[in-house]
């Protein structure tokens, strides 16, 4: 199934959202080992739990939010290392240990069933999680899981040059050295020619980066590109097999995850649902939350 969604004038990219700090103030903290894992959850109906990505947190669904929790009970927490939770500094940060997290958290709230719509680093964390289920390791069952500019196949991934450069020998000095002017340059890259953020959102993304000195432990993240390469066929293969409904959301613009990974996952997946949003970057569901919400929602109500 394939659909290709153009915008015939420039998408707002200053749709209402949820400040930073209303985003903070509404959410809860939950234990993870010895760390303090922030999350948000509201609505109510079937789970949906969102995973995000990299280098941000749960705050790149708040132009989202407000469409989901109306008839559902939406889930999201900022993973170790990102946004309001814990960043420790000697931490063996892993994309399975993220799956732990998300794993242990559904345990916890004794969740049955649960739909996953992941973002780029999430997408990784939504792979293991579907692997575990086909192992038959999980308590509980994923419904379906739909996925958002994320690096899928690591063999068509094109990181930028700043994400070279961290995960790099030298990637702790750069990480330490690591500038607003730097971020804002890099990270703008990513979204659409008419999508980018303006001042004061780049303010918003730049702000949950610093918390908790998130800036010092970029290149210890940003390891999860080893990762990738390192479970390819773990990971790949939880796609192919797949039995649930699988949907990719794909931004054309994206630098980073876009056209390529579209076109290898029309290649590998069976079936291919692929809805893909021209004039859109890295960040569907922040440059263009109507449309991704209409296909988040056509897709469930098919499930």
């Amino acid at each position: 199934m394939e659909r290709v969604v153009s915008l015939d004038v420039p998408t707002d990219n200053h749709h209402a959202g949820i400040p930073v700090h209303r985003w903070q103030q509404a959410g809860k903290w939950f234990a993870y080992g010895e760390h303090a894992i922030f999350s948000r959850m509201e609505g109510r109906g079937e789970v949906i739990l969102l995973l995000h990505g990299f280098p941000t947190a749960s705050w790149d669904w708040n132009r989202l939010w407000p469409y989901l929790t109306q008839s559902h009970r939406v889930l999201v927490a900022d993973m170790l290392g990102f946004g309001f939770s814990d960043k420790p500094v000697d931490y063996p940060y892993s994309l399975i240990d993220q799956a732990d997290l998300q794993q242990g958290w559904l345990e916890a709230m004794g969740v049955e069933r649960v739909h996953l719509l992941a973002h780029d680093y999430g997408c990784s964390v939504a792979q293991e999680l579907l692997a575990r289920e086909q192992e038959g390791q999980l308590p509980f069952s994923i419904a379906s899981a739909c996925f958002l500019n994320g690096a899928l196949f690591p063999e068509v991934h094109q990181p930028i040059l700043i994400q070279k450069l961290l995960v790099g020998p030298l990637g702790g000095l750069i990480s330490r050295g690591f500038t607003r002017g730097v971020f804002d340059h890099n990270f703008s890259k990513l979204f659409g020619h008419h999508t980018r953020p303006n001042r004061s959102e780049l303010n918003s993304f730049w702000q949950l980066l610093l918390y908790n000195n998130g800036r010092g432990i970029l290149h210890r993240l940003i390891h999860y590109m080893d990762e990738r390469r390192c479970h390819r066929n773990r990971w790949v293969g939880a796609l192919v097999n797949a039995q649930q409904p699988l949907r990719l959301i794909s931004g054309t613009e994206d630098p980073v995850s876009g056209v390529a990974m579209a076109d290898r996952y029309r290649q590998l997946i069976k079936q291919p649902d692929v809805v893909a949003l021209d004039g859109v970057g890295h960040y569907p569901h922040y440059e263009n939350p109507v449309q991704v919400f209409e296909a988040v929602r056509d897709f469930l109500a098919r499930v």
